[in-house]
């Protein structure tokens, strides 16, 4: 089933997706960041601390490059990789805030630096779940190891020894990096970026494995799962909206993976409203 809706998605980028390529800024990997001055050393990441990062742009000085959290193994490392080393006046990373717990991506920053990666792009000795590279090179872990300094403050919450480390980095850093910035592999300025298109709301293709009513009892949801000629097929009852669309898609009760998209959306909108308590009206498909 699995493997179907995802080959039934590969169809549907091919046939309706338009590719442009847009021009993007410094940083170009996007993300949730806070840049403060494009010219400055020192880059910060919050780790597993969201809300820090905002608190950190508004109060950092201008010693500080940009901040942002960094919550993963993978993915977060690659995004820091690839927007440090297209910036060479950044030469520090200063880890500050708390380690996303099972994931570690400060300690996984500090495996990068110290032993790199493999052949499989696997950061060596890293105790995260996942410390896997695939969009990096080799290349550019060695640049990101040279170009910047690794400097650990993690636990740090105290915004105001933050920025007085940021000030002290910058007072010692050497400049800009001399070898030109570095911009290569996925997700870069040069990524093909593509645009969703419309789809009209009143054209709906019925999924021939029926059609699904989401209401609220109590703190429950309930989904009734019902046939194309109306015929109540089953109930599906839970407390979130995670547990109940992994059982339908586990076992083949949705055929078309828009449809599939739509009923996660209304089961996280149902969920929410248990959780906020707005009353929850299911949207027409």
């Amino acid at each position: 089933m699995a493997a179907k809706l995802e080959n039934f998605g590969f169809w549907l980028t091919r046939t309706f997706a338009t590719s442009k390529e847009k021009n993007r800024q410094w940083p170009h990997v996007p993300g949730k960041y806070f840049v403060k001055n494009l010219k400055a050393p020192v880059a910060v990441t919050t780790l597993g601390s969201v809300k820090l990062a905002a608190e950190i742009s508004i109060a950092a000085p201008d010693q500080m490059c940009i901040v942002g959290k960094v919550e993963t193994e993978n993915i977060g490392i690659e995004k820091v990789i690839k927007n440090s080393i297209a910036n060479s006046n950044i030469r520090f990373l200063l880890m500050v805030g708390n380690e996303s717990p099972m994931h570690l991506p400060g300690a996984t920053f500090k495996a990068l630096f110290k032993k790199g990666i493999n052949e499989k792009g696997e950061i060596i000795d890293s105790p995260g779940m996942r410390p896997v590279l695939p969009n990096t090179t080799a290349e550019e872990v060695n640049r990101f190891s040279d170009q910047l300094e690794l400097v650990d403050m993690i636990g740090c919450m105290d915004i105001n020894k933050i920025s007085e480390k940021i000030v002290e980095l910058a007072s010692v850093s050497p400049g800009a990096y001399k070898a030109p910035s570095l911009s290569t592999g996925v997700n870069t300025a040069s990524t093909t970026t593509v645009s969703a298109v419309y789809h009209d709301p009143k054209k709906i293709k019925l999924d021939k494995a029926g059609y699904f009513v989401i209401f609220i009892q109590n703190s429950d949801i309930l989904v009734e799962h019902y046939s194309n000629r109306e015929e109540l097929l089953r109930i599906i009852s839970g407390d979130n909206a995670r547990d109940i669309y992994l059982t339908i898609v586990d076992n083949g009760w949705v055929g078309h993976l828009d449809h599939a998209c739509y009923l996660g959306k209304e089961l996280v909108r149902a969920e929410l409203s248990i959780k906020k308590g707005f009353e929850f009206e299911q949207d027409h498909a």
